[in-house]
């Protein structure tokens, strides 16, 4: 049994004294003991060392007691699964040598066999898991298929994908058995995930927001639905898609647990564009946390007040940032903790 079940409890959608609180990309590069390992060991490295992936998950929970975990890992394990290349270069980002953009290049992409490919990720599960003893919950994670084509066709970041959308309008056949690929692989990865031993699992949709809503449709959302029905049964699914406002209704009914929102949408509107009756997740603008350590508390409180505490977690809108001062993420967490109706 799981001691602090908060986290757990409120995607139940069950009355709580005051909302959970995690934040996006906790385990990682705003924290000094982090940027330690980073000197030592390149990216994937840190990815693919149960030893040392397991023990940058638990570093923010040390540090700041938040109400789940959330294990260190990346998007991208998912095409070098699949027999596509992904470099992770310093001061540039993700990089992709052979974007897929031909039919060649999509009949060389695999869907892999988990265990063989990414059972590192189920033993740093395994590890973590002994680490926190029942404490918190652990959260896995996977890209939702869109974003994931995104770096796949455009071969590193972007600041609009100009390629993959133009790959998906152009070539749309293409498209569809990519991210069919890609779904099925997330499918099983997630699966895997569960059974390992995470207590819920998040659908990061990072890229959806790059779509019109009638794209969005078509491109996006059919695939994250493949994957919220697959696991729903099995597990508590968070589906969060930045810039997806007007995709809430749909996800609110699609069987998710909850429903993650960036800080462009008041609490007000995800309500209402939700129909009122699911988990939120979010929206604290990650900037935000540059603010003087006051000034955060007393957001988060009327952040709190404006969700409600019931049936919502708090969390950024987005990943937190690498430059906010250790004080500031504490502020975060604790005016959550302190909170009172």
């Amino acid at each position: 049994m799981i001691k602090n079940d908060l986290f757990l409890r409120a995607l139940k959608g069950e009355s709580v004294d005051r909302p959970p609180v995690w934040m996006m990309r906790q385990a990682g590069r705003y924290l000094p003991e982090f940027m330690e390992l980073r000197k030592k060991y390149d990216f994937f490295t840190r990815c693919q060392t149960p030893e040392l992936a397991s023990e940058i998950t638990v570093q923010p929970i040390r540090r700041y007691g938040m109400d789940a975990a959330i294990l260190f890992s990346d998007i991208l394990v998912i095409p070098q699964a699949m027999d596509i290349e992904v470099q992770m270069k310093p001061n540039f980002g993700p990089y992709l040598p052979n974007p897929i953009r031909t039919k060649d290049d999509l009949e060389k992409v695999i869907v892999p066999n988990i265990q063989d490919t990414l059972g590192y990720v189920m033993d740093t599960i395994t590890l973590t898991k002994e680490k926190l003893n029942d404490d918190i919950p652990l959260i896995g994670f996977a890209g939702s298929p869109w974003t994931i084509l995104c770096y796949c066709v455009e071969g590193q970041g972007s600041k609009s994908f100009d390629k993959a959308r133009g790959f998906c309008f152009t070539q749309p056949e293409l498209a569809h058995q990519l991210l069919q690929k890609i779904t099925d692989t997330t499918i099983a990865y997630l699966k895997a995930k569960v059974k390992a031993g995470v207590n819920a699992v998040q659908v990061f949709d990072s890229w959806g927001g790059m779509l019109s809503p009638t794209d969005y449709q078509e491109f996006s959302w059919p695939y994250i639905q493949q994957i919220v029905d697959a696991l729903k049964d099995e597990s508590p699914v968070i589906v969060f898609g930045k810039g997806c406002w007007f995709a809430l209704k749909e996800m609110a009914i699609s069987g998710a647990s909850a429903v993650g929102v960036d800080w462009t949408c008041s609490a007000k509107n995800a309500r209402y564009l939700s129909g009122g009756n699911i988990t939120l997740q979010g929206n604290f603008d990650p900037a935000r946390l540059l603010s003087p350590p006051e000034k955060i508390k007393t957001m988060v409180h009327q952040m709190i007040r404006e969700f409600g505490k019931d049936k919502y977690v708090v969390n950024l809108g987005h990943g937190i940032l690498p430059n906010i001062p250790l004080e500031n993420a504490k502020a975060f967490v604790d005016a959550v903790k302190e909170y009172q109706e």
